[in-house]
């Protein structure tokens, strides 16, 4: 495993969840390892709760893909009074503290969301440069989205609202920067307004330093096919999504694991579904 961690040209990935998020998470390691397949992975997760049972599934399944994991179990009090809304757990709290968690020898990390499938070559999004950024990530670039958060985060000063579900992070510039405490105080302040707690401390806090990716190849949100295509003038179609998205996230509440799901891009999430043997 340290072989792997010190590798030069390993990617590492984060992921921070709990075991509801298990099943989906196989379905994006699925995806990822398909369309990457000379890559060599390192997957660190962080967790409070999930069972030794779960965790060995997990790591069988990994290491049958030919990477490696590094569990990580975090103490139960780190955010315990952290607001916890509907599908939001309180392991999304730990990928803003995961410099603290993450070995000394990790320069760089991708965290990335469960709910995504990977679907074309990975590493030009994790080669990213961040020289003086505390981290890469991308907004979807809805004016009401974006006014709405504005006044919803004021006085907080953000230009964009920056979505956490892809994140590459340059631990090293954290560890200088991040001060715990702070997050810690915004929470208590602002707890009543909070609605994407994760989101609005990154936004709220660290929006300045976040260094903004193409929304549309490293986050492309698989509600708005037609908004995409529209903005785009005809460009940004399936065709271009096939070629070019690198992640495909499935944000909001309805979930394509879940009945009823029949959005867009159904067929494609249960296509990779199927191969993960789900």
């Amino acid at each position: 495993m340290i072989r792997r961690e010190n590798a030069g040209d390993c990617i590492n990935i984060l992921f921070t969840l709990n075991s509801n998020y298990l099943k989906p998470l196989k379905i994006m390691l699925k995806s990822l390892f398909i369309n990457n397949p000379n890559e060599m992975f390192t997957f660190y997760l962080m967790h409070s709760s999930i069972g030794d049972e779960e965790i060995n599934d997990l790591k069988a399944y990994i290491e049958k893909h030919n990477a490696g994991l590094v569990v990580i179990k975090v103490d139960d009090s780190y955010f315990d009074d952290a607001p916890v809304l509907l599908h939001y757990t309180k392991e999304m709290y730990y990928r803003l503290l995961a410099f603290k968690f993450l070995p000394e020898s990790l320069d760089k990390i991708l965290y990335l969301d469960p709910d995504i499938l990977v679907i074309n070559p990975i590493r030009p999004l994790y080669e990213t440069d961040l020289d003086g950024y505390l981290f890469a990530a991308a907004y979807h670039d809805k004016i009401t989205v974006k006014e709405i958060n504005k006044i919803r985060l004021a006085p907080y000063n953000i230009d964009a609202y920056y979505n956490s579900g892809v994140l590459l992070m340059n631990l090293a510039l954290q560890r200088k920067i991040i001060n715990e405490q702070d997050i810690y105080n915004f929470v208590e302040k602002n707890r009543a307004k909070l609605i994407m707690p994760d989101q609005d401390i990154l936004n709220a806090l660290y929006s300045r330093k976040i260094k903004s990716l193409d929304e549309k190849l490293y986050n492309y949100d698989a509600r708005f096919y037609r908004y995409y295509k529209l903005l785009t003038n005809g460009t940004c179609d399936i065709d271009y999504v096939a070629k070019n998205t690198v992640i495909l996230h499935f944000c909001g509440k309805k979930k394509p694991w879940k009945k009823n799901y029949n959005g867009k891009f159904h067929i494609l999430y249960k296509h990779y579904e199927k191969l993960a043997g789900m």
